[in-house]
């Protein structure tokens, strides 16, 4: 397995640019996800990465190597496509074998590779039969099986898991996970469900319109947000906004809205004007001593908790209450926010205020 650096990599198709100046590293046995919705970029760096599309500038390197305007088949990769991409024509063995065959493998070499696929993902079984026959998650394993049989450098996944149905897809991405884990694999995974990515990755590259908002591990980008756009699209339910205009100073650790003032980790930098105070579900209690109120809107039960829709004059907040808390609809309530998890944003760009608490975790590609 091997590291992988990507440097300023950018990507034009005529006049549009699809992704640009990236720059990540990927280190060796790490499970590596690039996040985002549609259209962002996310595609199109792993197919230059891989060799399918040729950067319009920038480097690309697989163990220390520069790849970047090698073809895919000088690079010791195994691509894996959404579609399996399987020959209907070959039963089980022979699309696992076939690279290896095409490769002038010896016989003896072949037969002993595909049984050890075949154990690691549990399709001895099936290896005699077509492919046609089998359910979406085996006919998945045996593309997996197609790519790991060759033992390349480093792994590309492109949504593998997007054309199974949500029960299974989560069955196989703990699967996935494992198998990774078991072959200490160089392992980059695209995908645009924000839980698959936190659920399975070591570090994670959000991007958005062909820029990296933010790079690193899940646990960082979930609790420090680079961006309002990360904020947005990472969770379930997201972030909440409260809109203000106000100011705070370096070293300042509370913002007024309206009559309520609200601590906040101690600022790292200075800002005046239109800002935005993010906070998460589960940092929000509601408390009838809190100055600062809203009226409850909607109240949504998921089985152990609810979630509470609460208007302000500010925005709209929700919280993560215990299901057994009576709320109504329409009922005035205190929101008590926890100053050690709360973002402060800069309203015009988007961009998080550097603070004590996201200090040294905040990353911008």
């Amino acid at each position: 397995m091997a590291q992988i650096r990507v440097e300023n990599l950018r990507k034009d198709f005529g006049a549009f640019n699809a992704v640009k100046s990236s720059t990540f590293t990927v280190e060796d046995g790490e499970f590596f996800m690039l996040l985002g919705p549609s259209g962002c970029g996310k595609t199109t760096t792993l197919r230059m990465m891989a060799g399918l599309e040729l950067p319009t500038s920038g480097e690309i390197y697989i163990g220390g190597e520069e790849v970047g305007m090698k073809r895919a088949s000088e690079r010791d990769i195994a691509f894996v496509f959404q579609m399996f991409a399987l020959y209907p024509h070959m039963n089980v063995r022979k699309n696992i074998s076939y690279p290896l065959v095409s490769q002038g493998v010896s016989r003896s070499e072949v037969d002993r590779r595909v049984a050890e696929v075949a154990r690691i993902l549990q399709i001895a079984s099936i290896l005699d039969k077509p492919v046609g026959g089998l359910s979406g998650g085996d006919r998945q394993r045996v593309a997996l099986g197609r790519a790991i049989v060759r033992q390349p450098k480093a792994f590309f996944m492109d949504e593998p898991l997007g054309a199974l149905d949500a029960e299974f897809r989560e069955h196989m991405a703990e699967e996935l996970r494992a198998l990774h884990d078991r072959m200490g694999a160089t392992t980059v995974y695209v995908t645009h469900d924000q839980l698959e990515a936190m659920q399975m990755g070591d570090k994670i590259v959000v991007m958005n319109h062909g820029v990296i908002e933010q790079f690193g591990k899940p646990q960082q980008i979930y609790d420090w947000p680079a961006t309002r756009f990360v904020a947005k699209f990472i969770g379930s339910p997201p972030m909440s906004f409260l809109e203000f205009e106000g100011a705070i100073e370096e070293g300042g650790n509370a913002v007024t809205i309206g009559e309520s003032r609200i601590e906040l980790p101690k600022s790292r930098e200075g800002r005046k004007g239109a800002l935005t105070l993010g906070v998460r579900p589960e940092h929000v209690r509601l408390s009838d001593a809190a100055d600062l109120r809203g009226r409850v809107a909607a109240v949504e039960y998921l089985g152990t908790t609810q979630i509470v829709t609460i208007e302000t004059n500010h925005g709209e907040i929700k919280a993560r209450t215990a299901s057994s808390d009576v709320i109504r609809t329409g009922a005035s309530v205190g929101l008590e926010l926890d100053r050690r998890s709360l973002t402060l944003f800069d309203a015009m760009s988007g961009r998080a205020l550097l603070s004590e608490g996201n200090e040294g975790v905040l990353s911008r590609g």
